[in-house]
């Protein structure tokens, strides 16, 4: 027998006007997972128009310090703008700081990138998976939000298993590129060389 779906429960609600546009906000918690995800919405989305979707990992540095180390806040805006302009979207913000390890070790981690190591070797030479991400949760909301097939977007081909894997079929990758700086680019490759993500750098 299969485990049975956990609780997904919607704290709060209200409209939310942004320099993208309007959106829905709703405040999501999920039986079992930790923490509170928000969920930006616009447009119908059990129209005809398969939504957009982006799962976005919270990310301190980028998305609110405006960190040039990685592409997450830029990545942020550009799901944004690009969930506006479609008929129907989904923005998924996720409490997984530092791809799942939080902020403390992830500060750690850009120690030790800052003395060479990528951010792959970095996070294991702290005894720490290189991604410790989990997207059921946020696989979980989009089935509560009557979702069963999404176009995604991400380069990450975990992201778009995962959710097939919960029951939400990828009916496209959407990819969200962010053109690299002369701080990130390095990041970036290593991204794409021992992460499979989708990204020419």
């Amino acid at each position: 027998m299969s485990d049975p779906t956990p609780v997904v429960t919607r704290q709060a609600e209200a409209t939310l006007a942004t320099r993208f546009g309007d959106f829905a906000i709703t405040v999501f918690t999920v039986q079992d997972a930790p923490g509170e995800v928000a969920a930006l919405t616009r447009g119908p989305l059990h129209g005809d128009s398969i939504p957009l979707v982006r799962l976005h990992s919270e990310c301190l540095t980028g998305d609110v310090l405006g960190s040039l180390r990685c592409d997450c806040g830029e990545q942020l805006d550009a799901a944004l703008e690009l969930i506006a302009q479609a008929p129907a979207g989904v923005l998924l913000y996720l409490p997984q700081e530092g791809r799942g390890i939080g902020l403390a070790n992830k500060i750690r981690a850009y120690a030790l990138q800052d003395q060479g190591l990528d951010t792959v070797d970095a996070n294991l030479a702290l005894g720490l998976p290189v991604d410790r991400r989990d997207y059921a949760a946020a696989a979980h909301i989009l089935r509560s939000l009557g979702l069963r097939q999404v176009r995604l977007l991400t380069n990450n081909p975990l992201k778009s298993a995962a959710l097939e894997r919960y029951g939400v079929h990828v009916a496209e990758r959407v990819p969200l590129t962010i053109p690299p700086n002369a701080i990130n680019r390095h990041y970036l490759r290593t991204k794409a060389d021992r992460m499979g993500h989708f990204l020419s750098v």
